[in-house]
């Protein structure tokens, strides 16, 4: 059950998507609760980021399969996804109806940098945990900038890290 209002917390108090909930989850589990380590954690974040579908979900499932097994993953899914099922559902309602407001369209005209600095928080701090050495940061800065100039499809620089991993690890 901590697992499910671990998840239910950081799903319910997390504005901007899967990358906004990393810091929340990085807090609540390795820093607050110790469910994982900090190195589990960032590899659980390397696994949900190669997979499909969300981050956030994803990484919900990795922690709980890794802490309880197929109950935990499916515990710690729900938990994430209740809080944002129920204010899409209450949102999009209210959202049709008011969407021409001018105060509604401020407030989420005001709400998108606030989005774009929890993610490039999380990237930094993402980074900072990752990025140990001289030789990860090269290739990070090599694949982002073949995602930024080149656009490169993300799975390929997923893929193209995984290889570069290996080579570097022989």
């Amino acid at each position: 059950m901590q697992l499910f209002f671990s998840f239910l917390k950081i799903g319910a108090f997390t504005w901007g998507g899967g990358y906004a909930m990393l810091p929340l989850i990085k807090q609540e589990l390795v820093e607050k609760k110790s469910f994982l380590s900090e190195e589990e954690f960032i590899e659980g974040v390397s696994v949900a980021q190669s997979l499909p579908g969300a981050i956030a979900i994803n990484t919900a499932c990795f922690v709980g399969r890794k802490l309880a097994g197929g109950s935990g993953a499916l515990i710690s899914l729900l938990g994430s996804a209740l809080p944002s099922f129920v204010v899409i559902l209450i949102l999009a309602t209210l959202f049709l109806r008011c969407k021409e407001i001018l105060f509604v369209k401020r407030f989420f005209y005001g709400a998108t940098p606030a989005i774009a600095a929890l993610i490039g928080g999380a990237i930094v701090d993402l980074g900072k945990s990752a990025l140990k050495q001289i030789e990860e940061v090269i290739i990070a800065v090599l694949l982002f900038l073949f995602v930024f100039f080149f656009d490169v499809h993300p799975l390929w620089i997923v893929v193209l890290g995984g290889i570069l991993g290996l080579v570097r690890k022989r």
